[in-house]
């Protein structure tokens, strides 16, 4: 077994899109929660930690990226059979 190359195509089982879209569905309903309760601490930090990962310069980036990592599971293209 070996780490995966960034430029490797990753081929995941359904139960394994499904644990990885229930993670991200739960982390989108936590930034949104936070981004509602929060004080400007919690913005802060998540404005910076987007802007660290090159996605943005607002808090709102990190659910931005949440939302759409579950769209690239659901709309993802079924395996080639055989992989």
């Amino acid at each position: 077994m070996r780490l995966r190359r960034p430029d490797e195509d990753a081929v995941l089982t359904g139960e394994e899109i499904a644990m990885v879209r229930q993670v991200l569905v739960s982390c989108s309903h936590l930034l949104a929660w936070a981004g509602a309760h929060a004080g400007p601490a919690y913005h802060e930090a998540a404005a910076e930690i987007t802007r660290a990962a090159g996605r943005g310069q607002t808090a709102g980036g990190l659910y931005y990226d949440a939302c759409l990592a579950i769209d690239y599971l659901d709309f993802a293209s079924p395996a080639e059979p055989g992989r």
